[in-house]
């Protein structure tokens, strides 16, 4: 039997330990921080996150989809509020497609505990401050006591976020490629509180947005009937986080540019001071295997979130080593060059999406043009599916690799500029001789291919 480390303790880490636990591994995670459900401290970034129809697989692997499901509110939409206050809804999918808003707190809560419970041993308030990658070892130093402890295995997996030790020893070796880069946004979470009665004071079931061109803010639903909010931002500029240094220019600029969601958040101006402005990253590097050191999630590919695909991308890596060891009868060597060979070139596409979404949401989705080419979409997708599945559905609503997402949305685009181009196409295209001349052009493109059972219908 091998024995593993799993350097970070976050929901990537756990779901790979419950996975491999179960297949009979000795597994010991490692974390920086301290146990979660004993001490009141903070899940991370944000504390929910957008759980897609890839990371629910990977969770079913483990047997927690139906309970993180019960704990989890489906968002089956975006509502989109313009500066006025009005508000448009437009459905991410069809029928019960949805993405679900879930507390990072309590999943990785669950996780810890389902990995305790299949024989894991997880060691926390340990900081990695060193690696040997020939060994493979890992050196931990207990937070305040300065107490330092080296753990040898026979494999090292690096589950420890986009500042990841382990990726940071590896960027020594030769030939190692990294690259890190920097959106000149960054974000500020903020608070719109439950109702007097408990209840949400916006619809629940929708992913919200207050579109502003060069900016936007964001609103997910919690079970307790409050709503987190994110401000993405630039940092330096007008306007920007440097620009906002008084209460009241703060509020100034609120009731300005967010007027309706103002009057939904009593603690505005505090929470503007009080949390912290951070900032939006991106990691790619490669190789992520050496020997048997391995890097898995945001220590492999650390991506912006705005497709909602972080987690769910650190997921799947999950599962897909799961499959590639299944198919080299737990060869590691093996299964681990196959992983990485899969995973590498889905992770820079997610990452090269995740940047094109933020400029959709913040620029495009209160437009008419591009509102009218979405509708387009969902028709030509329910009449033609065999030629045509949109963008947004491939990354979220099915497991189609992400990098044949990017290519098949980039194909997309082509065909619809050649749509958007028929005479009075705003007008006519719910007429007879508007959808004769949709399908003119859609059925001279050649069918995809796509295996059905990779789109995610309920």
């Amino acid at each position: 039997m091998k024995s593993i480390t799993i350097v970070g303790g976050g929901p990537v880490g756990c779901l790979l330990a419950v996975l491999l636990a179960k297949r009979g591994y000795g597994v010991h995670v490692v974390e920086r921080r301290p146990d979660m459900r004993a001490a009141n401290i903070s899940a991370g970034r944000s504390i929910n996150l957008a759980l897609s129809d890839r990371g629910l697989r990977a969770l079913e692997l483990a047997g927690i989809a139906d309970d993180v499901r019960k704990i989890a509110i489906p968002m089956r939409g975006r509502m989109m509020h313009d500066v006025h206050g009005v508000q448009t809804y437009a459905p991410y999918g069809v029928g019960d497609q949805a993405i679900n808003s879930v507390s990072r707190g309590e999943l990785n809560k669950s996780l810890l505990t389902l990995a305790e419970d299949h024989g894991v041993m997880i060691s926390f308030e340990q900081r990695c401050v060193d690696i040997n990658l020939a060994a493979p070892s890992a050196t931990f130093e207990r937070d305040q006591s300065g107490v330092r402890t080296t753990i040898a295995s026979d494999l090292l997996i690096a589950a420890d976020g986009a500042y990841s030790a382990v990726r940071g020893r590896m960027q020594y070796l030769d030939r190692f490629n990294y690259s890190q880069s920097y959106l000149q946004h960054g974000y500020k979470e903020l608070h719109i509180p439950a109702a007097a009665n408990g209840e949400f004071r916006i619809e629940k079931h929708a992913l919200h947005i207050w579109p502003r061109h060069s900016y936007m803010m964001i609103a997910l639903p919690n079970l307790d009937g409050s709503f987190t909010c994110t401000l993405f931002f630039a940092h330096e500029g007008s306007p920007s986080f440097a620009e906002l240094t008084t209460r009241e220019a703060v509020a100034a600029f609120f009731n300005e540019q967010f007027l309706d969601a103002v009057a939904m958040m009593p603690t505005i101006v505090d929470d503007f001071f009080t949390n912290p402005e951070s900032s939006l990253m991106t990691v790619k590097c490669y190789p992520w295997v050496s020997n048997n050191v391995a890097l898995i999630g945001d220590a492999a590919h650390a991506i912006v979130p705005f497709y909602g695909q972080g987690m769910n991308c650190g997921f799947e890596d999950c599962r897909v080593l799961i499959e590639c060891l299944d198919d080299a009868n737990d060869d590691w060597t093996t299964a681990l060059a196959r992983y990485q060979e899969l995973r590498k070139p889905n992770g820079d596409a997610i990452a090269d999406l995740a940047i094109a979404n933020f400029f959709e949401m913040r620029d495009k989705v209160a437009d008419p043009v591009f509102a009218l080419r979405k509708k387009i979409e969902s028709y030509l997708y329910a009449t033609y599916p065999d030629r045509w599945i949109p963008l947004y559905t491939l990354v979220t609503f099915s497991h189609v690799p992400y990098a044949t997402a990017l290519r098949m949305g980039q194909e997309n685009d082509a065909w619809m500029d050649r749509m958007m181009t028929i005479p009075n196409i705003a007008e006519e295209w719910q007429t007879e001789g508007g959808k004769a001349a949709l399908e003119a052009i859609v059925r001279e493109r050649a069918p995809h291919g796509i295996d059905p059972s990779l789109i995610v219908t309920r």
